[in-house]
């Protein structure tokens, strides 16, 4: 066991000192590890947004939802009847695109919980698990720069039964940004990934739609039973 827990630190803190380095050499947010992105392609979902905030404005300090498809699909009134939530999810998106677009879906809400997922599709395309958190980095830091006092919880990277060949990398990723919520109050690490996983360490094929990558009304029931607990 001793021998265990000493791998996992050093592969955390091999992750960490990759995000670092990022950092400290001021690179610039890539869609794959060497590519810029391309956030022209989400004006559409973005404008979309912004037309529905024109016609019923969302309150403030309400729950907000933010990320990729595994967001956009879920019926937030469902799962969370009692509570005020936001939903800006837009399907295909990497955390970079959450970045880019903070102010106009995210900050001016003035929620009181942000909830991200995202990550999934990041290393799909090619971004390493170091990428991903140094981009969970700077989510938390805009968030932070107008909104101080407003928790953030990063929903983990899922083991899907079509990105299984990816579970590697996004237990790497899972477990670094793991490592940065522990150490900060107003940061949560929602463990959705252990729930998602049947007695044979497998995705559980009950959690998932016929894709094998989106959930089903039982996968966002588990969601909603770790969720609910962080909000407000």
């Amino acid at each position: 066991m001793a021998t265990f827990a000493r791998l996992n630190s050093l592969v955390v803190a091999a992750v960490m000192l990759g995000v670092f380095l990022q950092a400290s050499a001021g690179n610039t947010t890539l869609a794959a590890d060497g590519e810029k992105p391309d956030f022209k392609k989400w004006e559409p979902s973005i404008q979309k947004f912004e037309q529905q905030d024109k016609e019923s404005p969302p309150p403030h300090g309400a729950n907000l939802f933010v990320g990729s498809s595994s967001i956009r699909k879920w019926e937030l009134d469902k799962s969370f009847p009692k509570l005020k939530t936001i939903n800006r999810g837009f399907g295909g998106s990497e955390i970079a695109d959450s970045i880019h677009f903070a102010e106009r879906i995210i900050l001016k809400h003035k929620p009181k919980v942000v909830l991200l997922y995202a990550g999934d599709n990041d290393i799909s395309r090619g971004k390493s698990a170091e990428t991903v958190t140094a981009d969970f980095q700077k989510f938390v830091g805009v968030v932070r720069k107008a909104l101080p006092e407003t928790s953030i919880g990063f929903i983990a990277i899922k083991p899907s039964i079509k990105r299984w060949n990816l579970v590697d990398e996004i237990r790497t990723a899972n477990k670094a940004i793991a490592a940065i919520c522990e150490k900060d109050d107003k940061l949560t690490y929602v463990d959705i990934f252990k729930p998602m996983l049947g007695q044979d360490g497998q995705p559980r094929p009950d959690l998932f739609a016929k894709d094998g990558l989106h959930l089903n009304d039982e996968g966002y029931r588990v969601w909603a039973q770790v969720i609910r607990p962080l909000l407000k």
